[in-house]
């Protein structure tokens, strides 16, 4: 096998050769630290069953949307890249569209994540993803998932995982989350985390009979409002007796609203009978996050807000193949008039966190870095989905650290559904930490026994801290 990148002991550290020994040092602190992954979207189901991986292409590529849009974008149909459901195209087939475009990531976060896959968990020679290889690759990548030692189970604890969180829906029953707290033969955390967004945003088609059902479950009878906002609560209490540390919230703007009772009721009617404006529908949204963090204050959970994403920008694409299909596109935010109200009342809360993420770089310094930096609850999201890249979280520290220093960020997340891409997605985050903390120690900006200090509270200390683990 020919030396891979994927190997190599500096890759996405500093080109400079007396910072990437600082940085090659600051690694090698914290690279055996377990993988603390506070927010994803992993199925409990898989860990608990322990479901062998069906095929490459059902791994890799059509649950992974940052892999499905940029081939999409070259000119393959949807329905080329989505192993069944509704479409009839086979593994084989997705797999060689795959191997075609291989060369399409070069530079990208994904096409990093996705080397390094390939070299360090299958252990295959990545300079054979070609076209002409594609199916000789696709039936050694088969063989080796039909492996006993390449279940989730047995690569949960190769990963070295210790914390695991899924993103769940207010009325699961969680038996995944439980099962695996009752298995004495798994020794990982799976944690559930409660995301009401289809509950609480009257945009969803379902809103009104999701709604219902939520009540009908968990209101204990009560009606209106007054059902509604006690079911919210009576599901987060479900969701922390099974394990659950954090409420996420994806919202299309970061406002928020404190309202009256009246004009709170009458918004919750108009939304369930369908008679809301799309104004009707923001306010009523902007006053749940503000009841959200009401919740959290009260109940323990982190409150997360992921803002800022014009979902399901192309129609058709959406009516056919459904949401998380790779045409979510960002969008400008503004946090520091639309968060106030609820910071004027919970930014001070005793015990409460607040995690704020942004697919708008421009925030990071002009709001977030500030917010954090006055704010005890308030502490700044990790990049996340386009910024999850090397140059980006480079940026990213550059932007926040002068204002906020290193206390007031969430550490970082992997946000993916791509299990096998769990180690590198934190590998990647590793190095780009150990890299900026390095221009640091070379630029006289703190020594070098602090930036140990420093990287290990990042890695370890700092998800813990926030996320309450």
């Amino acid at each position: 096998m020919s030396k891979s990148i994927a190997t190599d002991p500096d890759r996405l550290l500093p080109a400079e050769p007396a910072v990437r020994q600082v940085a090659r040092e600051l690694v090698e602190v914290v690279e055996g630290f377990p993988i603390l992954s506070p927010h994803g979207h992993i199925d409990a189901a898989m860990i608990r069953d322990n479901t062998p991986f069906p095929d490459p292409a059902t791994l890799l590529v059509s649950p992974d949307h940052y892999v499905t849009r940029l081939i999409h974008a070259s000119g393959v149909g949807l329905d080329q890249l989505r192993v069944g459901g509704t479409t009839d195209v086979d593994a084989r087939t997705v797999w060689r569209h795959f191997c075609r475009a291989w060369p399409l990531f070069d530079g990208t976060a994904s096409g990093y994540w996705l080397r390094s896959e390939f070299v360090n968990v299958f252990g295959l020679d990545d300079s054979k993803i070609t076209e002409a290889n594609a199916d000789a690759l696709f039936d050694d990548l088969q063989a080796t998932l039909e492996d006993p030692r390449f279940r989730p189970r047995q690569l949960f604890s190769d990963f070295n995982i210790e914390v695991l969180a899924t993103t769940d829906d207010p009325l699961d029953d969680l038996a995944a989350h439980a099962a695996l707290r009752q298995d004495a033969a798994f020794g990982g955390r799976v944690l559930p985390t409660f995301r009401p967004d289809a509950y609480l945003n009257a945009f969803t088609p379902d809103f009104a009979d999701r709604v219902e059902r939520l009540v009908a479950t968990a209101g204990e009878g009560r009606e209106g409002l007054d059902g509604y906002l006690l079911a919210l609560e009576n599901r987060r209490q479900f969701f922390i007796q099974h394990g659950a540390v954090s409420a996420d919230h994806g919202v299309r703007t970061p406002l928020t609203l404190k309202l009256e009772r009246r004009e709170a009721e009458e918004l919750f009617d108009k939304a369930r009978r369908g008679t809301a404006t799309a104004q009707d529908r923001d306010r009523f949204e902007a006053y749940m996050m503000y009841e959200m963090a009401r919740m959290s204050v009260a109940d323990g959970l982190v409150m997360t807000i992921h803002p800022g994403s014009f979902r399901n920008h192309h129609g058709p694409s959406f009516d056919r193949f459904g949401a998380d299909t790779g045409h979510d596109i960002p969008v400008a935010v503004n946090y520091t008039e639309g968060i106030r109200p609820l910071l004027e009342d919970f930014g001070t809360a005793k015990d409460f966190h607040l995690v704020l993420f942004t697919l708008d770089e421009t925030v990071f310094s002009r709001e977030l870095a500030p917010l954090a930096g006055f704010y005890p609850s308030v502490y700044i999201g990790a990049p996340w989905w386009f910024l999850d890249a090397p140059d980006a979280m480079l940026r990213f520290r550059s932007a926040v650290t002068e204002t906020a220093g290193f206390s007031r960020s969430s550490g970082f997340i992997d946000d993916t559904r791509a299990f096998c891409s769990i180690p590198a997605r934190h590998d990647a985050s590793r190095r780009v930490e150990a890299s900026f903390l390095a221009r640091l120690v070379a630029e006289r900006r703190i020594t070098l026994e602090r930036a140990r200090e420093l990287i290990v509270d990042i890695v370890d200390a700092a998800p813990r801290r926030v996320f309450k683990l």
